[in-house]
C-alpha cells in the first residue's frame, strides 16, 4: 500500500463487509473497519429524518482510535445504519484535524446526495442524479484477479460447484428448492462421475446443510464446503469448471462474475415482489455473465468482471482533477 488509509464503517453483514473492504483494497489503502451501532430506537428510523449528530450512533467507540497519526484519508460506508456515522464523521475529523477527507457511501443513502463526495450506486438499484453519483454493475466486493490466479491449481479441478446463499426477505430458500436445485445439477453435470462441491454461507440454514450432508454421504466425488473459510471459498472460484449460484445473492453472483467461467443462477421462488433483483439479472444476462440453471448452454465466455478496481480508479481520476 502507499500509505494512505480508509475508516470503513457497516453494520456488519458479509455484503457490506465485501463492498467496502473490496473499494478500500481497490483504491491501495489500509484499512480499519468498524461496526456502527445506531443508538436506541433511532435505528429504526430513516436517516433522512434524523439529525446528523454524534448521539445517533456508537461515536465514542469508532473514534477511540483514531488519531492525527492515522486520520482516513477516506471514509466508506455501506448500509442505511452507517449513513450519519460517515457524514458526521467527516465533518468532525476534518474540522478537528485540518485534513481532507473523502467520503463514499456504497447504494442509495437515502439523504441528499451533496453530502458525500462519492455515491456507488449498482445499475439495478434506484435512480439517483447526483454528479457525485458512479454507477456500478452488479456489487463490489473483496476479492482481487490476483488472489483468483494465486489460488489457481491444476492438481484441485473442480467440475461444478454450488454456492448456496440463504434466507432474505425476498427468497424463503425451502429444502424443497434447494433438493431440486441439487437435482438439476446432478442430472446436468454429474454423469461421469464429475467432482461437485458444495459451498454454503453464513445465511445458509444449518438444516440444509444437514440435509445436503446427508444426501451425500456416500459419494467420494461430492465435497461439502461449510467452513466459512475464505481462502476456500476463493478457491472454489478458482478452480471450478462451472459455478451455480442460488439467485437470492447479488453479492455473491458479482464475486464469481471476476472469474470469467460460466455462471449459471439457480433461480428461488420469490416471496415478494423481487424487481431489484430482476433488474441485476437482466443486466448480468445482457453482458453475457449468466444464465438460468435450466439452460442447455454449457460453455461461454465474457469480459471478467471487476467493478472495485474500475470504481476505484475512476475515483482516483476525479480526485485528481
Amino acid at each position: 500500500m502507499n500509505n494512505l488509509k480508509s475508516l470503513l464503517l457497516t453494520e456488519g453483514a458479509h455484503g457490506m463487509i465485501s463492498q467496502t473492504e473490496g473499494l478500500a483494497i481497490s483504491l491501495q489503502t489500509d484499512f480499519n473497519h468498524q461496526f456502527v451501532k445506531m443508538n436506541n430506537i433511532l435505528k429504526y428510523f430513516p436517516p433522512k429524518i434524523l439529525p446528523i449528530s454524534s448521539i445517533t450512533f456508537n461515536f465514542d467507540e469508532i473514534t477511540s482510535n483514531i488519531t492525527k497519526v492515522n486520520l482516513p484519508d477516506y471514509i466508506i460506508s455501506c448500509g442505511r445504519k452507517s449513513v450519519l456515522a460517515n457524514i458526521y464523521l467527516k465533518k468532525f475529523l476534518t474540522n478537528k484535524y485540518k485534513k481532507k477527507i473523502t467520503n463514499i457511501h456504497i447504494q442509495d443513502p437515502k439523504v441528499s446526495a451533496n453530502l458525500f463526495d462519492f455515491i456507488i450506486l449498482p445499475e439495478h438499484d434506484n435512480d439517483l442524479r447526483a454528479q457525485s453519483v458512479i454507477r456500478s454493475k452488479g456489487a463490489l466486493h473483496y476479492i482481487t484477479e490476483t488472489q483468483i490466479i494465486n489460488s489457481q491449481d491444476k492438481n484441485k479441478n473442480i467440475d461444478v460447484s454450488l454456492i448456496l446463499g440463504g434466507p432474505n426477505k425476498y427468497y424463503s430458500f425451502d429444502n424443497q428448492e434447494i433438493i431440486q436445485i441439487i437435482d438439476e445439477i446432478l442430472k446436468k453435470f454429474m454423469k461421469h462421475n464429475n467432482r461437485f462441491r458444495i459451498v454454503s454461507s453464513r445465511r445458509t440454514p444449518s438444516k440444509i446443510i444437514q440435509l445436503i450432508k446427508e444426501k451425500f454421504k456416500n459419494l467420494n466425488n461430492v465435497e461439502i464446503d461449510n467452513s466459512l473459510d475464505k481462502s476456500k471459498y476463493i478457491n472454489t472460484l478458482a478452480n471450478s469448471e462451472i459455478l451455480v449460484v442460488t439467485s437470492d445473492s447479488i453479492s455473491m453472483i458479482s464475486e464469481a462474475a471476476i472469474t470469467g467461467k460460466p455462471i449459471y443462477v439457480a433461480y428461488l421462488k420469490p416471496s415478494k415482489n423481487d424487481y431489484r433483483f430482476k433488474r441485476f439479472f437482466k443486466s448480468f444476462e445482457e453482458m453475457g455473465i449468466i444464465k438460468s440453471l435450466k439452460n442447455d448452454e454449457k460453455v461461454w465466455t465474457y469480459k471478467k468482471l471487476y467493478e472495485s478496481k474500475r470504481i476505484a480508479d475512476i475515483i482516483k481520476r476525479k480526485i485528481k482533477l
